[in-house]
């Protein structure tokens, strides 16, 4: 992972580099290609809109070919469709990097093809540590983000043959000295996020899980519940539809009693609300924040990984629940006003300002 060299009565002695205060798993490196697209392409595709659930690479392959046809154009914008690193825990990390100065690495796996390499590059540049992050020979994940005229996104991720990094292959080295464990639950990942936090408790961190899509949930319930119920989550995300589907055949199953019953078993409970904010429950303290932004987005493509950023931004920081609450709207309101999961300069500026409008503290980056 590299080490910093230090002189002493003339002899060399290597240090290991300071470990990144939040870490990141994502097993498998994943490139968006994210497009505004009319509804038709959206009913010619499996599964509903607005959701997110695997493909294979065929169907991956179809849906690209099928973009010529059903991509909206802009006058001006030559190149609608925009490629870059993605995933819901890059997202995260990268937006701390960048727009909270947090310091921030990835574990996980790339293949050593082009969009293997992006993912690296995009994540270097953004200041990421991704000393990591394994490369492999074979194919780096790519996923469709289909964007409809109301800013409405619907994933198809293709992780089938994708590269990973396995279980067995975690160190504790690769978790020392740092914080924070951020993670995406996913049923085929189950075994290496197991694996990841038992090492990480082991190294005293806390972990953060967002619950991924309300598709993973409903159909992957019981490992989830399971998850939850251990007790080794500390901070966990759920939007509006997760948090249903986690109580279904519940008698009361709204977003208040999905909070109740999160913050059961973690220390900080979030439910994300889209245009009506959020909720969120530590110890006893219940609040409830409104969002911040535009009513209507351009694109919600990384709209909770962004609050997820903005929150623990707040509790590294050691606001208050509701302070933590509100940069995370910042966040969050930043990366819907334009396409994809990767604020740009501009909208981080945007978003310091409402910071300063709401009296938040502004981190000192120059974006």
């Amino acid at each position: 992972m590299g080490a910093e060299s230090l002189q002493s009565n003339g002899e060399a002695r290597y240090l290991p580099p300071s470990a990144p205060l939040i870490l990141g798993l994502q097993p498998a490196a994943l490139i968006d290609h994210v497009a505004p697209v009319d509804l038709s392409l959206l009913d010619q595709i499996p599964g509903d809109r607005g959701g997110s659930i695997p493909v294979a690479v065929e169907e991956l392959e179809h849906i690209l070919g099928e973009l010529k046809r059903h991509i909206l154009t802009t006058p001006g914008d030559s190149s609608p469709m925009k490629t870059m690193a993605g995933g819901s825990v890059a997202n995260t990390v990268r937006g701390l990097s960048v727009g909270f100065g947090v310091a921030t690495g990835m574990i996980g796996a790339y293949g050593n093809n082009k969009e293997g390499h992006l993912f690296v590059n995009n994540m270097s540049f953004s200041g990421v540590n991704i000393s990591r992050l394994r490369m492999k020979e074979g194919p780096t994940g790519q996923c469709v983000c289909l964007v409809d005229a109301s800013g409405n996104r619907t994933m198809r991720p293709c992780l089938s043959n994708a590269v990973k990094v396995q279980a067995n292959e975690l160190t504790r080295e690769d978790f020392s000295g740092s914080k924070w464990l951020v993670l995406r639950y996913a049923i085929f990942n189950l075994e290496v996020i197991q694996a990841a936090i038992r090492i990480a408790k082991q190294e005293g961190l806390s972990i953060s899980l967002d619950l991924a899509s309300f598709e993973m949930v409903r159909n992957c319930r019981l490992p989830l519940l399971q998850l939850l119920e251990s007790g080794d989550i500390d901070l966990c995300f759920a939007n509006e539809d997760e948090a249903t589907e986690l109580l279904r055949g519940e008698q009361n199953a709204d977003p208040e009693a999905a909070l109740e019953f999160l913050a059961k078993h973690c220390r900080w409970a979030v439910v994300t609300l889209g245009a009506n904010g959020c909720i969120a429950k530590h110890g006893t303290e219940v609040v409830r924040v409104p969002a911040i932004g535009e009513a209507r987005p351009v694109d919600a493509t990384g709209a909770g990984d962004l609050f997820a950023c903005g929150f623990l931004y707040g509790l590294v920081k050691g606001l208050s629940l509701e302070e933590c609450c509100k940069v995370g709207s910042c966040a969050g309101g930043s990366v819907i006003r334009s396409l994809g999961g990767e604020v740009t300069s501009e909208n981080w500026q945007w978003m310091y300002k409402q910071m300063q409008v709401k009296g938040l503290h502004v981190p000192d980056i120059r974006n």
